[in-house]
């Protein structure tokens, strides 16, 4: 096959004034009767590469002889076709040539792709992946000394909140609550008595005083009688008119009225601090009766309320909706001081997810996640981010984002790996395509300016997978959208010759 020429017609006066049409030359080894005149009144050039140039020159007719002519024209364009054919082989030419990269290799083909840079709001997202963890791991214990009557689950066993797992026996302790609500019983009737004996001895107390009043002004009373009946036998005896066996007498009256007073007196003081005593029954030695004998029933209630606490614990029940994960408990055996369940709250659960340093910043408290299950693409849950944690382990980078979802149908197994996809806040600025930066570093990209590739640095906003927001390029910049073609710095960015 040949390599297709271009050369003005013979009856071109200037290449400029003649239009460009194809010639075919053949390599070496054609009979000279294949041969084809090549016409041409410039000298023809083919680009190989930047700034490189390859040349031959054709002869004009009449300079030759015919046949002299085909046999010099056969002998350089045979020279041009096997240069050519290295060219081509080398740097992949077509119509009109080909770009080379610096070291020889094709570096892009055909147009180069361009963007223009343009104010763009996106609404980035953070992709991290991490794991499921249970919302809570609830451990049971019971120190109770009694052994198990029956156990009701297995490892594995879904149970709700409520859920009876085991049954202690709790014969002994039926018959000390039995024993404790008779005692509390008795005691409370007692303090009703209390209430009632107190109550009598405050309102009798006023009666009291008042009799023994009563008593001290009616002895008092016959005191002062029998002194002035004393005074009296007195005068008539030392007149001769009474005997003095009378006088005495009278005397001992006296004197047995005089005691009646003082006893009589002693009584009333007696009353009088008995009520002062007794007080009434907010405060006073009857209230502190009827209190003592209620702590008495109160405290025989409060043995009893424990028994039944004890009993009730016999009974252990799951304290949440979820999976028994550990069971470490049998028949016959005694709880001790161990684990004897662990169930594991699978709804909601915690998706832990891995983050870098520089994330850290970028995800906020209230964020929706959405989260996805390898092996399952099409089943998505939807959370909420928490918080993000401290460094996992002293000395590191890493940092957790904890997500809270909903996990209704189970099919968020603790340990299972997930990856989500965090929302982040919009941004706005001025956008470019994600492709076009130079590395990973996401600092610099190449511009097209008049026609010359151009290195600028940018800084990095944002981005969304597809857009990034930049600073350090204006609004209308041209920016090559493919960063990878190893266009360098200073190279023509213009087709063609």
């Amino acid at each position: 096959m040949g390599v297709a020429l271009f050369a003005p017609p013979p009856h071109a006066a200037r290449a400029s004034d003649a239009a460009m049409t194809p010639m075919y030359v053949w390599s070496r080894g054609v009979e000279e009767k294949d041969m084809v005149t090549i016409l041409c009144y410039r000298r023809i050039r083919i680009r190989t590469g930047p700034g490189k140039r390859l040349s031959y020159l054709a002869f004009p007719p009449g300079v030759l002889s015919l046949r002299s002519r085909l046999n010099n024209v056969k002998r350089a364009l045979l020279r041009v076709t096997a240069t050519l054919a290295g060219v081509c082989l080398l740097a992949g030419c077509g119509h009109g040539g080909g770009r080379q990269s610096r070291q020889g290799a094709p570096a892009h083909a055909g147009s180069i792709p361009t963007a223009t840079a343009k104010p763009a709001t996106i609404h980035p997202k953070l992709v991290i992946s991490g794991i499921i963890a249970p919302y809570q791991n609830v451990m049971l214990t019971n120190n109770l000394p009694e052994p198990t009557d029956a156990v009701n689950v297995n490892e594995g066993d879904r149970v709700t909140k409520g859920e009876v797992l085991a049954v202690l026996n709790t014969a002994d302790l039926q018959a000390q609550y039995e024993s404790a609500e008779h005692t509390a019983s008795s005691d409370s009737s007692k303090a009703d008595q209390a209430v009632f004996t107190a109550q009598q001895t405050i309102d009798q107390a006023p009666n009291t005083v008042s009799t023994a009043r009563e008593a001290l002004n009616q002895s008092q009373s016959n005191l002062n009688q029998a002194n002035a009946d004393l005074a009296r036998d007195r005068s008539l005896e030392s007149q001769g008119y009474l005997s003095a066996q009378s006088l005495q007498t009278q005397q001992t009256l006296a004197n047995v009225y005089t005691a009646n007073v003082r006893s009589n007196q002693a009584a009333l003081n007696s009353a009088v601090i008995s009520q002062r005593t007794n007080g009434n029954m907010q405060e006073g030695l009857q209230a502190a009766t009827v209190s003592s004998a209620r702590q008495d029933a109160a405290s025989a209630q409060a043995e009893a309320r424990n028994l039944s606490a004890q009993i009730s614990r016999a009974t252990i029940v799951s304290p949440v909706d979820g999976i028994v994960v550990n069971r470490n408990l049998n028949p016959g055996e005694y709880p001790g001081s161990r684990t004897i369940f662990v169930v594991q709250q699978d709804d909601p659960v915690f998706a832990e997810l891995n983050a870098s340093s520089s994330d850290v910043f970028r995800v906020h408290t209230g964020a929706l996640v959405a989260l996805t299950i390898p092996g399952q693409p099409n089943a998505r849950y939807q959370g909420t981010t928490i918080g993000v944690l401290g460094q996992v382990s002293p000395g590191s980078t890493n940092f957790t984002v904890k997500v809270l979802v909903r996990n209704t149908k189970g099919a968020l197994a603790a340990g299972l790996p997930v990856t989500g996809v965090i929302a982040l806040p919009s941004a706005s600025g001025v956008g470019i395509p994600v492709t076009a930066f130079l590395d990973d570093s996401h600092t610099s990209v190449m511009i097209d300016k008049d026609g010359t590739a151009a290195r600028s640095s940018v800084r990095e906003v944002a981005n969304d997978g597809t857009t990034s927001i930049v600073e350090g390029l204006k609004s209308g910049t041209t920016v090559i959208s493919n960063g990878q073609l190893g266009i360098t710095a200073g190279e023509d960015l213009e087709d063609g010759p």
